[in-house]
């Protein structure tokens, strides 16, 4: 049994065997090993479904000594293994021209199978095989100068030159460009010796700069060209004079060179009125200069950079430049509906010249036909250019073949090309009439059979294409037998519970019916209706007022009021079954909340008491420890006199650490406290002076692995680069173990900016924090969170990533719509990622750009969410120091081993603090080891209520 895995031909294993392509997803795959050869297993990677295929069972010889075996799958599709003996370029040519015929759309495996024939040099193959290409897709400018020059060489010795010049034709229609033209300009001038070869080859010049020589960067090449040719065969002055002021008279790059030249070619000078129009087409080429030169620093696609020019060429009004402007957009972009949109709607509007605007249309499908937008505004062009029948129909039928990726899409198609047969349909005539119909009947089949087998969906649930037909029955047929049937299906297909779809049958008969007809479908109307019951009932009573006699009256009169006390009877059951699940609903939730209540009051109580006793043990430890270094302090303080500190600290004198108690004095270096690495006694000594603390010269340092070695070490690598360092200032506990943070102080204050730069640096696994050392007991509402908290229209914000996705990674899938300045992956403290990224473009339509583009694509499995950078505005308890009003206000309370944490408040009112202490003392019972039992809900009410 063979196990295949996926794979492409450029990564395939050179000990590959065997080969199969899915054919329902165009994709290979390869086994590396043939265990059993007469049986193969393929394991589909999307289902994980086995395939067992033996080789016995029908045989096919495949171009010479390639074997393969087929068998269906329960889907219908056709897994071919194959078994190849060739080696090297013979077998990807087999390979490519497999999968090919499995699959012709394959756009890549066409690009191999030209790059293999021409390195085999099977011309004729590789005719046929760019031939094929081309029928199914637009070529791109390399693909084609490449199959031009392959021919020109085929056909340099025969004597008709017919078929490159069909060629070329071929080639200039599906993008604008300049080379193409040069190159089709310049061949022909080989066959300008042949009757009317001159004539041919200025023909062809003329077309190639009205085609491309308003290029700005490339038209004058084109432009050159011609006037060699021009000279080469010695024409009149006056034709080389014309072509001077022609080209003059145009905006392009380096047309000062060209004025130049025109200057010292002419023997008369140059006139006034060329004089005129130059100086007018340079003062447009400088202000289009900016545009170029923003396309020529910007990264491909450059589609932002396109768009804007495009806005300024569309104020500028010129439609020969929006034209040329659009082409090279199209060149560089050319799988972009929106730009094809914008393109043949301009065309569309303001130049309505019928060749250029069928032309733009048929390349827009070609180059995007899953978009049903572009197939639909092709049909309406070609009926509007008077196109005949034929051609709209095969147009239609390419559209349904098309691959659209919604059901809705196909409805939206339909309809076009209905109302194009309905437009062209002379009722008094008969053809055209049952045509429609029959186009009708084939709509409504091809949304049942094809599009809810695809999509699972019909994509008209309320029958639009249903309800055009009856009206088009109605009103121009006469015929309202027809309309009525059609309606009866209309409302079969679940729609009878709608007000509104009874409302427009109501309508409809109405207008072409009759009012027997019309109060049948009201009375219908009224027993069928779920969701506007009242409604109908009304139409109905304000139709027997107009329309009917004192028994149609009553009869609507009763049936409406039965009908309404029904309807109210099933809501008042129904309100009160979602009150019954409400109050259930909240029982539980209560039940649930008591529950969470109670344990959490339970681990307080057990909580409290272990860190009741924890706590006095630590302060035991804590005491002897500071009697112990109080005996050693003479000693110590001499022999470290010298080295003078300037740290004075919040987090270590106030939230982080703890003040020396009165009498204090430092141990000597002996001691066990200062083997095992806690600060210097004589510099704890120092930092204790506020007098010598220089904050500006300082930076804090936070967010560091606890069990980093040598942290003073480690701090003095990393910060040396940015200047002179006078100390460093880790921050031990009072057992020597390192606190994870600490402070860095230079010589000089202009070191401080360079040091925070190093903010997120990572350091042993972890971002490290640093952050100006400000004393907050005396700036509280300083802001140490660096970065915006309003919407930044420059930056997108992305969230789903994979993990395991690196900085450089994100840079590469983002680099392609535009120039990044900055790339920021989110972290939690512990240096593992959230999943989530900010990327920061040069300007906002990039970043808009990148999140039309990149919202909802896979990255390596996980679909990525895009947006432009909004943060949710911070809660002004979340800015630093804000908690601190409470320090004074709160009673010691008795925490965990790891303390308070500084974002954690108390939730206890400030009166109690300040007026409840004794009433707590007094109604709180006392355990059996002396210890103040926590008060509960019921007795902190009882003392809100006492005051």
């Amino acid at each position: 049994m063979v196990n295949c895995h996926v794979s492409t031909v450029k990564n395939k294993s050179v000990n590959c065997k065997w080969i199969c392509t899915c054919r329902c997803h165009s994709k290979r795959f390869y086994a590396t090993s043939h265990i059993r050869p007469f049986r193969h297993t393929h394991i589909h990677p999307e289902t994980n479904m086995h395939i067992h295929t033996p080789m016995t069972q029908h045989r096919e010889q495949f171009r010479g000594s390639v074997f393969c075996s087929r068998i269906l799958r329960p889907t219908g599709t056709v897994v071919c293994p194959l078994r190849f003996k060739w080696e090297g370029e013979a077998r990807e040519l087999a390979i490519c021209s497999y999968t090919l015929s499995i699959n012709a759309f394959d756009y890549n495996c066409h690009v191999d199978l030209i790059k293999l024939l021409k390195q085999e040099g099977e011309l004729l193959r590789l005719r046929k095989a760019r031939q094929k290409m081309s029928e199914l897709f637009p070529l791109t400018e390399e693909i084609w100068l490449d199959w031009l020059k392959d021919e020109i060489r085929l056909t340099e010795e025969e004597p008709n030159r017919e078929k490159v010049y069909e060629l070329f034709e071929r080639a200039k229609k599906d993008y604008i460009c300049p080379d193409i033209w040069l190159e089709y300009a310049q061949y022909s001038i080989g066959g300008m010796g042949s009757p009317g070869g001159i004539d041919k080859v200025r023909s062809i010049f003329e077309r190639a700069v009205t085609a491309v020589g308003l290029h700005m960067t490339k038209g004058q090449t084109v432009w050159e060209a011609y006037r060699e040719f021009e000279n080469a065969i010695l024409s009149t002055l006056e034709r080389i004079h014309t072509l001077f002021r022609r080209q003059l008279a145009i905006p392009l790059m380096d047309m000062e060179a060209t004025y130049a030249e025109y200057e010292e070619w002419s023997e008369q000078g140059v006139s006034e009125m060329v004089k005129h129009q130059y100086k007018k087409a340079l003062q447009q080429m400088e202000k289009c200069k900016p545009f170029e030169e923003s396309l020529l620093a910007a990264e491909p696609p450059k589609l932002a950079e396109y768009q804007t020019y495009i806005d300024f060429e569309l104020k500028e009004g010129d439609p020969a430049r929006v034209q040329i402007t659009f082409e090279r957009t199209l060149g560089e972009n050319c799988l972009v509906p929106d730009m094809w949109a914008k393109y043949t709607t301009y065309l569309d509007r303001q130049l309505k010249i019928k060749d250029m605007v069928l032309s733009t249309h048929e390349r827009a499908v070609r180059n995007c036909p899953w978009t049903m937008g572009l197939w639909k505004s092709y049909v309406l062009a070609l009926e509007r250019h008077g196109a005949d029948h034929q051609t709209v129909s095969d147009v239609f039928e390419k559209a349904l073949n098309a691959g659209f990726i919604q059901a809705t899409d196909y409805v939206e198609i339909w309809q076009a090309y209905l109302d194009y047969l309905r437009r062209r349909v002379d009722f008094k005539s008969s053809k055209e009439l049952e045509e429609l119909r029959g186009a009708f009947s084939r709509s409504l089949d091809y949304m049942k059979q094809d599009v809810e087998e695809r999509f699972g969906e019909s994509g008209d649930p309320s029958c639009i294409i249903m309800q055009i037909w009856a009206r088009i029955e109605a009103l121009h047929c006469k015929n309202m037998q027809k309309a009525r049937e059609l309606w009866d299906i209309i409302m079969t297909k679940g729609n009878a519970k709608y007000a509104n779809m009874w409302l427009e049958y109501y309508n409809l008969e109405r207008s072409y019916g009759d009012p027997v007809h019309c109060r049948k479908a009201l009375h219908r109307a009224v027993q069928c209706t779920s969701d506007y019951p009242e409604h109908v009932c009304e139409v109905l009573l304000t139709f027997e007022r107009v329309e009917g006699s004192l028994e149609d009256w009553d009869l609507a009169v009763q049936k409406t009021e039965t009908r309404l006390n029904r309807v109210n009877e099933q809501r008042a059951k129904v309100a009160v079954k979602e009150a019954n699940m409400a109050r259930q609903e909240d029982d539980r939730a209560d039940h649930r909340r008591k529950a969470k209540s109670d344990k959490k009051s339970q681990k307080k109580v057990q909580k409290g008491t272990r860190a009741g006793e924890k706590r006095r043990a630590e302060q035991d430890d804590y005491h002897n420890e500071w009697n112990e270094d109080s005996e050693q302090a003479p000693k110590r303080h001499r022999g470290n006199g010298d080295q003078a500190t300037e740290e004075y600290m919040e987090t270590e004198t106030g939230l982080f650490g703890r003040n020396a108690p009165p009498g204090y004095k430092p141990a000597p270096p002996g001691t066990k406290k200062a083997q095992q690495g806690v600060a210097d006694p004589a510099q704890r000594q120092n930092d204790d002076k506020p007098e010598l603390r220089n904050d500006k010269s300082s930076v804090f340092i936070s967010n560091l692995a606890y069990t980093l070695e040598e942290p003073d070490a480690k701090l003095r690598t990393l910060f040396e680069t940015c200047g002179p360092i006078k100390q460093i200032r880790p921050v031990f506990s009072n057992k020597g173990n390192f606190k994870g943070y600490g402070y860095v102080q230079f010589e000089s204050p202009v070191c401080v900016p360079e040091a925070l730069k190093l903010d997120r640096r990572e350091v042993e696994g972890r971002p490290m924090f640093v952050s100006p050392c400000v004393d907050k007991n005396k700036n509280p509402d300083f802001k140490v969170f660096k970065y915006e908290t309003a919407m930044e229209k420059q930056k997108i914000f992305i969230s789903g990533l994979p993990f395991s996705c690196t900085k450089e990674q994100l840079e590469e899938l983002c680099k392609s719509h535009g120039t990044i300045k900055e790339v920021r992956l989110v972290t939690y403290r512990s240096g593992k990622p959230k999943g989530l990224a900010y990327v920061e473009f040069a300007d906002e339509a990039q970043a808009s750009q990148a999140v039309l583009k990149m919202d909802g694509i896979d990255v390596e499995g996980n679909k990525i969410s895009v947006a432009i950078s909004n943060p949710p505005r911070r809660n002004m308890m979340d800015r630093p120091g804000s908690s601190r009003f409470t320090s004074d206000l709160m009673p010691r309370q008795t925490y965990g081993s790891r303390g308070r944490g500084r974002t954690q408040l108390s939730l206890l009112p400030r009166s109690l603090h300040r007026h409840s202490a004794p009433a707590a003392t007094a109604s709180a019972p006392a355990n059996a080891a002396g210890e103040t039992k926590p008060l509960s809900n019921s007795d902190f009410a009882r003392m809100l209520l006492s005051k």
